[in-house]
């Protein structure tokens, strides 16, 4: 099993969907997990409801610090995905395992403005993320240089972004 960590500052909205995507699509090759630099605290009810709607278990996931995968207690990491451009931008811990590190920039459903705005935003974060992770889940499964493995990631994301930015 390989564990992935998805990334975004607040880990109350697009980390949590992708944990739940990749958890769930995942066949049980990748044990996912999702942390903030400055978690929230709470699970974005946006994200709850649209994970509802789809199906996916909401049971478990909560707003939690990136701390908590680091140190000797913390599970060694394959991969590690920010999903927010500020997270892409911090410093973030040593983790264990020398994970792979790419970024998935995806723009923040909770910043819509009105509930219409935000409910679609919700719908088009869900919906490039699981496109990527679906594209992700393509991928070999066996184990890469970092480099190599790093790559593909970003390829993962240029391929989807110009398809996204094509369809709007």
């Amino acid at each position: 099993m390989l564990n992935v960590l998805f990334l975004c500052t607040g880990n109350s909205a697009r980390s949590i969907l992708a944990e739940a995507l990749l958890n769930e699509l995942g066949g049980g090759i990748y044990k996912a997990y999702s942390a903030g630099s400055h978690p929230a605290g709470q699970v974005n009810p946006g994200a709850l409801q649209k994970l509802r709607e789809e199906g996916l278990p909401v049971d478990g996931l909560a707003s939690q610090s990136w701390d908590q995968y680091t140190g000797d207690a913390a599970p060694d990491l394959d991969i590690v995905i920010t999903v927010c451009d500020n997270a892409a931008g911090e410093t973030c811990p040593i983790w264990n395992g020398s994970p792979v590190v790419a970024h998935w920039g995806i723009p923040d459903p909770a910043a819509a403005p009105g509930d219409a705005a935000r409910r679609q935003a919700f719908d088009r974060a869900y919906d490039q993320l699981k496109r990527r992770i679906e594209a992700f889940l393509q991928l070999p499964h066996q184990r890469r240089s970092p480099t190599e493995a790093s790559q593909e990631l970003q390829r993962v994301r240029d391929t989807l972004s110009q398809e996204e930015a094509a369809n709007e």
